[in-house]
């Protein structure tokens, strides 16, 4: 009889520590999966944010013969180009990407003083695809920032927590720009 009751033991014993290590492998492959959303929707993000850097540089060329009152504007456009192009750091970028899509918006607003300007056809096709990019932009900024909720969540709860502890995931920043970084980038006008 005592045999029959270690082997039950046992069983029970293999059992739960088998539903154990498959909960954390499960646990372990969430997390992973998270994490690979995070980089893959920061990937897209930044991406677009290339594509529209590389436009900055034909509207500069196709407005500055217009906007000669805005000389200003269009060379904090271009430096804003640069750093958001040479800049790493994700709250810094965030900041810059503000920062472009606040002179763009300024850009265009202009843009309506000058009729001659809003006759040329490649200043409206510029503009269109900016104004795609910049839509884009604000929808995967919306995906990242939820990827990055919902990973966040993960990882502070129980029993996520404990797996992510183990092997030392750590929380995620949203992507918006900082105080330090906005005083950072600031430009003149």
């Amino acid at each position: 009889m005592a045999g029959v009751v270690e082997i039950i033991f046992i069983t029970i014993l293999a059992l739960i520590l088998i539903i154990l290590f498959v909960t954390i492998i499960i646990i372990y492959n969430n997390l992973i999966r998270l994490r690979n959303n995070i980089d893959k929707s920061w990937a897209n993000i930044d991406v677009l944010l290339k594509q529209r850097s590389n436009e900055i540089p034909n509207l500069i060329n196709t407005v500055k013969g217009y906007m000669k009152h805005e000389k200003q504007t269009l060379e904090s456009l271009t430096k804003a180009r640069s750093m958001i192009l040479e800049t790493e750091k994700l709250s810094r970028k965030a900041a810059v990407d503000n920062l472009i899509t606040d002179l763009l918006k300024t850009v265009f607003a202009v843009a309506e003083d000058y009729p001659d300007l809003k006759a040329v056809e490649n200043f409206l096709k510029l503009q269109q695809r900016i104004t795609g990019l910049e839509n884009e932009l604000a929808d995967r900024r919306e995906f990242y920032n939820d990827s990055v909720t919902i990973y966040n969540i993960r990882i502070e709860s129980i029993p996520d927590l404990i797996v992510a502890k183990m092997i030392h995931l750590k929380s995620v920043d949203l992507f918006k720009a900082t105080a330090e970084d906005k005083k950072y980038i600031q430009v003149n006008f």
